[in-house]
């Protein structure tokens, strides 16, 4: 009987190897389609830490092969020769299922990477509500999602012939033994090295469940290479670290947990007794200096789907696709922040942060029952409404998206603007809505037509920069040769690069397009131009730069401009950094009486910013870093690669603050104003 248990053991054992040479092979492929360094010269060191750590960290998932064949195949066939005799084509068709799903998490980092430049993160649980629609149409037509699903065949035909090959390599026979003692003696051993076989692996070369591979033990070799120390995490691993740290964490806190984290980020002034107030947010109560621009009758607030910072940057000028947008900052009464952060690093976040006042702080509250009864006494459109303005909200999309049909009323907006219905039938239309600029024309033609003696802050949130990017360009006179002619042929010959270029182009253009015509029809107009985030758009692996790949400030900073005939550079106290944080703050010292209460957690732009401080990101007026790393950069433009710095991470606490504030809002739904 155990003979037979010996000899499916070897069996076992012979499968053990074959998932992490895939997974290594993934590894080869993810570092040849995505590092920037595309020469190994120099990197073989680096390359063998990468792969030697990355193997013991994959076999945390890849040892359970050999423990599930054990358990549901040899220790049965034992008993069941019949089972037995069926072992191997188990073994194949159990292994076969594995490896489709390492191909399947693998594809799906390669697309994630794409898309985020970073391997699976917390944005996984944002994709929760997300257009399935929309994910599927950029899924099969900008990321080749037809060949990915046809590759599983071929893929799993090799799997099952390596998988026999290795099955049908000679084993061992079991040694025949006279004494019943040593036998069972043999036995014993043979089980228990199984067993101790598993657990080392499991446990990543060790026995000792401490010494587990993880993050911050990466070879320090490999992690002063911000790729290659991403590269040496197994997809199977990352999904798990990203499962372990869901986003509604902080809603299963206590006050009594939250309270100490929130008295870090409290003014001076209430640190000791911020809890004596009614709510938290009262202690964030501002008065404003008084007026330093003629109130405005028009405000517009432009948010630019996915319209970074980056393609302003000098070293891009030969890209030529945010013209638009340069035209608008060129305007001696236009004042622009170069590193600026959102709130939020996907659009949903990022909307929910700037209006509510708040950081969404992966909360998704916009999707939360309370907050389409109520806000927040720190919410935009609420203290521009204290000011005498009425508030409307436009959406290039439908407003069934991210339930904005509930959450914008409930946010204090007086009215909401559909473009899939303001906007004529049958206009073109991308997955998230109609097309910027028959959007923004017709939002144009209804503000003049519905013009009356009321001050009125418009907010308009486009839609058309975003995947899969199948704009008919051509006829919106979009031309590689004639928008820039100065790039590498590379870059112009590549289809799918130009219809995502050409999407940025055209997205910047109806943007200034509209600003223009506001300005002209309201003189009086001020004017906010941003982004809700950054995106990938630079081709660095077609020559426009030295660098290979962006830099963390290229990743995260967005746009912002704002436009007034009485601005003036000098009113900004020379800021160089900022957020969407500040802009209520701002516009409230800009345009309000002396005295005027406000709330914001931020400080204007109109006084020094040190430091900005999000959930996602910090930002001084040297480096920006990402708190799901643990390294940072300068803010240095320039096109030479970048070295990263390292160190203890600033500011967690102060990060840590602002999550369970919001938290604490959150747990706290009687503590919302209900808008009428």
């Amino acid at each position: 009987m155990f003979s037979l248990f010996f000899a499916g053991l070897q069996q076992d054992f012979k499968l053990l190897w074959l998932a992490p040479v895939i997974c290594a092979l993934f590894r080869a492929a993810f570092i040849l389609v995505y590092s920037p360094h595309k020469n190994p010269s120099g990197q073989w060191k680096k390359l063998y830490h990468c792969f030697r750590y990355g193997f013991w960290w994959g076999m945390d998932f890849n040892a359970y092969v050999f423990l599930a064949a054990m358990l549901l195949v040899s220790l049965p066939g034992a008993f069941l020769p019949q089972w037995y005799a069926q072992g191997d084509l188990v073994r194949v068709i159990g292994v076969d299922i594995y490896l489709a799903v390492l191909y399947t998490a693998f594809m799906g980092k390669m697309i994630f990477y794409f898309h985020y430049h970073d391997i699976y993160n917390h944005i996984l649980w944002l994709g929760k509500k997300a257009d399935k629609n929309n994910l599927a149409d950029i899924f099969f037509n900008q990321n080749h999602g037809g060949w990915i699903l046809l590759g599983y065949i071929p893929y799993l035909a090799i799997c099952t012939w390596l998988a026999q090959g290795l099955l049908g390599l000679p084993s061992a026979a079991y040694p025949a033994i006279g004494s019943p003692v040593l036998r069972y003696g043999f036995n014993f051993l043979a089980v228990l090295a199984a067993a101790a076989l598993f657990y080392y692996c499991r446990f990543g070369g060790t026995f000792r469940h401490a010494d587990k591979p993880e993050w911050d033990e990466i070879p320090s070799i490999v992690k002063q290479d911000v790729f290659l120390a991403k590269a040496t995490v197994d997809d199977l691993p990352a999904l798990e670290i990203v499962w372990k740290h869901p986003l509604q964490e902080i809603l299963k806190h206590t006050d009594a947990q939250a309270a100490p984290r929130i008295r870090e980020i409290m003014p001076e002034a209430w640190k000791q007794d911020w809890q004596s107030l009614t709510s938290p947010l009262e202690a964030f109560r501002r008065e404003a200096k008084g007026a330093r621009i003629h109130q405005p009758k028009h405000i517009f607030i432009l948010f630019g789907e996915s319209y970074g910072q980056a393609p302003f940057d000098d070293i891009y000028e030969n890209m030529h696709i945010v013209e638009g947008g340069k035209a608008f900052r060129r305007d001696p009464h236009t004042v622009s922040i170069n590193n600026f952060l959102s709130g939020g690093d996907i659009s949903q976040p990022s909307l929910v942060s700037l209006l509510s006042g708040i950081y969404d702080a992966g909360l998704e509250l916009n999707e939360r029952g309370d907050f389409w009864q109520g806000t927040v006494p720190t919410s935009l459109p609420v203290q521009l409404r204290s000011l005498g303005y009425r508030t409307v909200f436009w959406y290039g999309g439908g407003m069934n998206w991210g339930s904005l049909q509930h959450y914008i009323p409930a946010n204090g907006f007086d009215a909401y603007m559909d473009a899939t219905e303001f906007c004529p039938k049958g206009s073109p239309r991308t997955w998230l809505g109609v097309y910027d600029h028959i959007f923004l024309e017709n939002a144009s033609r209804i503000i003049k037509e519905t013009e009356d003696e009321r001050p009125v802050v418009h907010f308009l949130y486009t839609t058309s920069n975003h995947g899969p990017y199948k704009m008919s360009l051509e006829k919106m006179g979009y031309a590689p040769e004639k928008i820039m002619p100065e790039v590498p042929e590379a870059v112009k010959r590549d289809g799918p690069l130009q219809r995502h270029l050409g999407v940025y182009w055209y997205a910047d253009r109806a943007l200034a397009d509209f600003a223009r015509d506001m300005r002209e029809t309201y003189p009086d107009s001020l004017i906010i131009m941003t982004g809700d985030h950054a995106m990938g758009v630079i081709p660095f692996e077609d020559g426009i730069v030295e660098r290979k790949g962006p830099t963390v400030r290229e990743q995260v900073c967005t746009s912002f401009a704002m436009y007034h005939r009485e601005l003036r550079e000098e009113m900004f106290a020379g800021n160089t950094i900022g957020s969407h944080g500040n802009i209520l703050a701002t516009l409230m010292e800009l345009i309000a009486p002396a005295g005027h209460p406000y709330y914001s957690l931020q400080p204007s732009l109109l006084e020094p910013i040190d430091r900005v401080v999000t959930p996602d990101c910090w930002l001084t007026r040297e480096a920006v870093g990402r708190f799901e790393d643990d390294f940072w950069q300068s803010l240095e433009v320039t096109g030479r690669p970048l070295p990263v710095q390292r160190g203890e991470i600033p500011y967690k606490k102060e990060r840590q603050g602002w999550c369970e504030l919001t938290g604490w809002m959150a747990r706290h739904p009687e503590l919302l104003d209900k808008m009428e």
